[in-house]
């Protein structure tokens, strides 16, 4: 299996075209992971790691919409048009973005292989 070539910075889309990110990513897809967290789990996608200063939207800021919940830690964007999640501020690292996998250019998720899961159900900010 070979693995996509990953440039710095590598561009990232939303289905329809409409939000465009510059992403760096300080592990290339080594970082590769989903989460079982109650949402993670429903939306499937493989995430890869970027600094906060990695991810940069190029267009279509205002075509993003955010969710969050809980703690409101976690910050999750998606495309207003197409629904699609782009990127996200992580709820175990608020240091880092998760990136759609799926949405690097030249990336086809299914050529990532097995991906590992994390345990988002016992997440550790959730311990008292």
């Amino acid at each position: 299996m070979t693995m996509p070539e990953i440039k710095t910075p590598h561009r990232a889309t939303c289905h329809c075209g409409a939000v465009e990110l510059e992403v760096t990513l300080h592990e290339g897809l080594a970082s590769a992971r989903r989460c079982d967290c109650s949402f993670c789990a429903r939306r499937g996608a493989i995430a890869v790691s970027a600094p906060l200063d990695g991810v940069r939207v190029v267009k279509g800021a205002e075509n993003l919409t955010l969710y969050t919940w809980n703690t409101g830690t976690a910050k999750h964007y998606f495309c207003k048009t197409c629904g699609i999640y782009t990127h996200h501020r992580r709820r175990s690292n608020p240091n880092e973005y998760g990136v759609n996998a799926a949405c690097l250019e030249g990336v086809n998720p299914r050529d990532l292989g097995p991906v590992a899961w994390t345990d988002g159900i016992n997440h550790p900010s959730d311990r008292t």
